[in-house]
């Protein structure tokens, strides 16, 4: 079964279990005619939860034997002709099956018991389902009721802290911010460490797709052998994203919700005020020129009181035969920071139809998201810099001259100091995108057990960005610019034609399934720019880029530049899904697939085959005794996937565009070898194992699962220098290299309190990773040295921040160790030989420089807790993460005293190690690396739920929530919760947007 097949099956929910009985009654009609017959009146009832004594909208309702059949209400409600003799059959997905007798009764309650072994008993995986007791490989599922509530970004918040393994952080406020996914560690050293692949519906997509509200599972793919059947893209793990569908109940339903919210920075710098700096003029120790007779909070002076909002309406309806859902989604959002704000439309159709007696099954999909947003940056949302200046603004300053000036002679000499009002107030910008996609799939039966699917989608994204400063704007009154404007467009397509065969069939204990594919799809983006500047008026800001004068001065400012490219991804796969009595499972998959970026190389193909295995101990009849054993599994599992080289053309050679000279009267451009040929470019291959358990004890009252996996990433790509000549450029792309990782994780989930009226279920998960390069040089291509620097601390400092080294952890912070500092206020350092010098004997060479710490986290938890009280719920939800460092800029740039020109931390004010104020210039050394490690109270949702409201509501609740509420850290920075993508993790940014506490009122309403 491939995943639309799931879309429309079990996520439908119970509709979809009435839609099994009902077909299965059809064979029975001949019992059908005799009940028929003996109908005397109609029957009543509402079906609700033991567990809460909530109702259970679409629960089914059958006279046994017939195929009549009914879907309760939402009100959980029900009306049924029947005989009195008759037996109703009640059943509800995850809830134990009842039959009742009639015995001449018109009007019942009817409360269902949750089966536990149930709730979870269908899995995604990859181009189809299982049952969660086949799966071999580390999947892992949160379902819509278990999802994060409030105004999140993306979806991504929805699952974070959810699943062992997964990393999931937004280390930025900024409303146009994407969550940072981080699955099971670094995967490469060129480029960038992509994000997992994310199938929305089994469509490539990403976080922000679809609207959050209309999610209804997510399922990751953690290790390599469930990942492997995506081949390439599945390199760092698949998330697949599940959207809610019709029921096809002959039921049209309206559902409302929405959500209001603001938000304050979550933790504040403390800097120094006017009041500070007047007392240090009084003690001397600032001159008195500081002292400009304001008193100015530079950080609310850029600040608003934001107001958020989401509206989701959603209209469903149909039968069997054809059904549909349609939802409009808009969220209005608004930053802390003034001119921050992003607004999103989305719109989505789903339409399914049944023919040809159920042999052919279609479904069509329409999605149209569009958003536009405020930007005070050339080609960004939110300028960093502006935030920068709040805290570096003097706050004796005023917030604007008397002369209208924004920033004084004085200001303006000043390197990079500037006022944050000024650089809003003088600049426009305006983002505006698109993005619509079409999609359908058919599924064919021609006989039983084999089912032919075909899935096409075109997706289309198109963007337009104008920004323009004005003359009053410091690039002008500090660099002569006078007046920028630029323009952009971008436009990407993506095409996806996936066409499966699938076989199904049980013979005695025997049970396989066969499934084969092709995969087709291909991606084009094409972008182009434009800036000018020396406009005569600020008038037509970035509307009328022409009237610059720029590109006829021959400016530095004036440029146009454009790219464009193309890859395409062809593949092949293959899997068998095999069981014996239910015990002994196998899977085996294999992927084969080209990628264009490998063109003229002598291998563009690449295999990736996985296996997994797995053994229901629990099942054996030694085993039958420990009868509080109700799940015990072992999974074993090997999987194999690439990853192309990131650029086109790797393997040829290619001439670009160089510098000019003086020829016959005229200046022309040289052409350079830009790229030596290397047709033996290759495919990166990631080969991971993984080990794992799955339990369930004393009636699944504490079930979970322990992994351990190991990866090993072969045939890094990496940029070697070679000689030249007979090389004509000085380096060459080589897959060489190798990367390590390897963790353990597990999940617990215990249903704690099951009584009448009130139930409390928690989950606690856990993980680590560990890092490493393994090598980085061969026999053919070896490294000048077995390491490289990356990150940087940017100006004044101008320093790498991180070592990448062979048979090291990937993340290390490389640099000075300092140990104490002496009367005067200078640093005393430690070298690697461990001897102290101070700060005149020291070198501050690099061959100084040592290990201070490291980015990643070793370990991360999460702890989700639901309680349930009558009509009330209570989510709790918190994680962590520990054993990593930070490199604290805010401290490194702001908490050194002899700055005069600018503002400062408070702590400047401090004695270094108790004993001086720091005297030495600004540097990166370890004082400035510190335990990043927190706990957070991340997400408290307490809700009222109604069972019904007058005639028209069927059912409505009410909730308050609250994002990023609480923090446990012993660090000094805003967020320890800091940039960890790539292979500079760990540098907490002076620039970036503050993280933001979010306080939320939303109201959800069915009719």
């Amino acid at each position: 079964m491939n995943t639309n097949q799931y879309v429309r099956g079990f996520n439908k929910g119970i509709p979809f279990l009435s839609l099994l009985l009902f077909l299965f009654s059809l064979n029975m009609f001949g019992y059908s005619n005799t009940y028929i017959n003996k109908q005397q009146g109609p029957i009543t009832g509402i079906v609700a939860s033991r567990a809460d004594g909530m109702p259970l909208p679409g629960a089914s309702v059958l006279i046994k034997g017939t195929q009549t059949a009914v879907s309760a209400d939402f009100d959980g409600s029900f009306t049924i002709s029947a005989p009195e003799d008759a037996v109703l059959v009640v059943s509800y997905m995850g809830y134990i099956t009842q039959e009742i007798a009639v015995k001449g009764q018109t009007k019942f309650r009817i409360v269902l018991e949750e089966n536990a072994q149930k709730l979870d008993e269908v899995t995604i995986v990859g181009y189809g389902t299982l049952k969660k007791q086949q799966v071999t490989s580390a999947v892992s599922t949160v379902r819509s009721k278990d999802f994060n509530t409030g105004s999140v970004n993306d979806a991504g918040q929805l699952i974070q802290g959810k699943v062992a393994g997964l990393s999931i952080s937004l280390p930025s406020g900024d409303p146009t911010a994407a969550t940072q996914v981080v699955l099971r560690g670094t995967s490469t050293i060129l480029g960038s460490n992509a994000s997992p692949l994310i199938l929305i519906d089994g469509i490539p997509g990403d976080f922000g797709t679809v609207a959050p509200q209309d999610i209804e599972s997510m399922s990751v793919l953690k290790d390599g052998s469930a990942a492997a059947m995506y081949g390439t893209r599945g390199t760092n793990g698949v998330i697949l994203i599940t959207t809610k569908k019709a029921s096809g109940s002959n039921k049209n339903k309206v559902s409302y919700s929405v959500n209001l919210s603001t938000q304050q920075i979550s933790r504040h710098l403390d800097m120094l005020t006017a009041q500070d700096y007047k007392n240090q003029i009084a003690a001397g120790t600032r001159n008195a020129s500081f002292d400009q007779g304001s008193s100015t909070d530079w950080l609310d002076a850029i600040s608003q009181d934001p107001i958020s909002q989401t509206h989701n309406l959603t209209f469903s309806g149909g039968d069997h035969k054809t059904n549909y859902l349609a939802t409009l989604n808009m969220r209005l959002l608004e930053g802390i920071f003034q001119k921050s704000d992003n607004n999103i439309f989305t719109g989505r159709v789903d339409i399914n139809h049944n023919m040809f007696d159920d042999k052919v099954k279609v479904n069509l999909g329409f999605l149209n998201r569009s958003g536009n947003y405020t930007t005070t940056g050339d080609g960004y949302s939110f300028n960093g810099y502006v935030y920068r200046q709040a805290l570096l603004r003097n706050p004796t300053s005023p917030k604007q001259y008397e002369d209208g000036s924004w920033d004084s002679p004085s200001d303006i000499a000043n390197f990079n100091y500037d006022n944050p009002l000024g650089r809003l107030n003088e600049s426009d910008g305006q983002n505006r995108n698109n993005f619509s996609r079409f999609n359908g799939t058919v599924e064919y039966y021609p006989l039983e057990g084999l089912k032919l699917s075909a899935l096409g989608s075109y997706s289309r994204y198109n963007e337009t960005r104008g920004y323009a400063e004005t003359k009053q704007h410091i690039s002008n009154t500090r660099s002569g610019v006078n007046g920028f404007a630029s323009n952009g467009t971008r436009e990407t397509q993506d095409r996806l034609l996936e066409l499966t065969a699938q076989y199904s069939k049980k013979i005695d204990k025997h049970d396989f399934t066969v499934l084969g594919g092709y995969s087709f799809q291909d991606n084009f983006l094409r972008d182009y720019f434009m800036t000018n500047n020396d406009f005569q008026t600020d008038i037509f800001g970035y509307n009328n880029i022409g009237l610059g004068l720029g590109f006829k001065k021959g400016s530095k400012y004036a440029n146009i530049g454009g790219t464009t490219a193309k890859t395409n991804l062809i593949s092949f796969f293959g899997r068998i899904n095999y069981s014996f009595d239910g015990k002994y499972l196998l899977q085996m998959s294999l992927r084969h697939e080209a990628a264009s970026q490998l063109y003229k190389t002598e291998s563009p193909w690449g295999t990736f085959p996985a296996v997994s295995a797995g053994w229901r101990i629990s099942q054996e009849e030694f085993m039958k005794s420990l009868t509080f054993v109700n799940e015990f599994k072992l999974r074993a599992g090997y999987g194999v996937t690439g990853t192309p080289n990131p650029d086109g053309f790797g393997a040829v050679a290619l001439l670009g565009y160089g510098s000019y000279f003086y020829y016959n009267g005229e200046w022309i451009r040289s052409l350079v070898p830009t790229q030596n040929p290397n047709p033996y470019l290759k495919w990166e291959e990631k080969h991971e194992t993984n080990l794992g358990v799955d339990f369930g004890f004393f009636d699944n009252f504490i079930t979970g699962s322990v992994d351990y996996y190991q990866r090993n990433i072969k045939d890094l790509l990496y940029d070697y220098s070679v000689p030249t000549p007979p090389n004509l450029h000085p380096t060459t792309r080589a897959n060489v290299g190798e990367l390590e990782n390897k963790g353990l994780e597990f999940i617990v989930n215990v249903n704690a309190i099951t009584i009448e009226n009130f139930q409390w279920v928690t989950s606690i998960n856990f993980s680590t990773n560990e890092s490493k390069l393994v090598s980085l040089s061969n026999d053919l291509y070896k490294a000048s040295q077995d390491y490289f620097y990356t990150g940087g601390t940017g100006e004044p400092i101008q320093t790498s921040t991180h070592i990448v080294e062979v048979e090291q952890n990937v993340g290390d912070f490389y640099g000075f160790k300092v140990v104490d500092i002496d009367e005067t206020g200078k640093w005393i350092y430690e070298t690697p030989d461990g001897t102290r010098k101070n700060y005149d004997e020291f070198s501050h060479a690099t061959e100084d420089k040592q290990r201070l710490g490291n980015g990643l986290p070793k370990a991360y938890a999460g702890w989700n807790n639901n309680f349930k009280f009558k009509n009330w719920d209570l989510a709790i939800n918190m994680r962590g993460a520990f054993g990593y460092q930070i490199l604290n800029f805010d401290r490194m740039y702001l908490e050194n005293p002899t700055i005069q020109y600018y503002n400062r931390l408070k702590s400047s004010e401090d004695l270094v190690y108790g004993k001086a104020k720091l005297t030495a210039p600004l540097e990166y050394n370890s004082y400035y690396v510190e335990d990043g490690d927190f706990w957070k109270i991340d997400n408290i949702t307490l809700g009222y739920n109604f069972k019904k409201l007058g005639k028209y509501i069927n059912s409505a609740r009410i909730y308050t929530s609250c994002l990023n509420g609480f923090l446990i850290t012993k660090y000094k920075g805003i967020d320890p919760e800091v940039d960890r993508a790539g292979l500079a993790p760990g540098n907490d940014y002076r620039d970036k947007y503050p993280t933001a506490r979010t306080f939320n009122f939303g109201i959800d309403v069915s009719f």
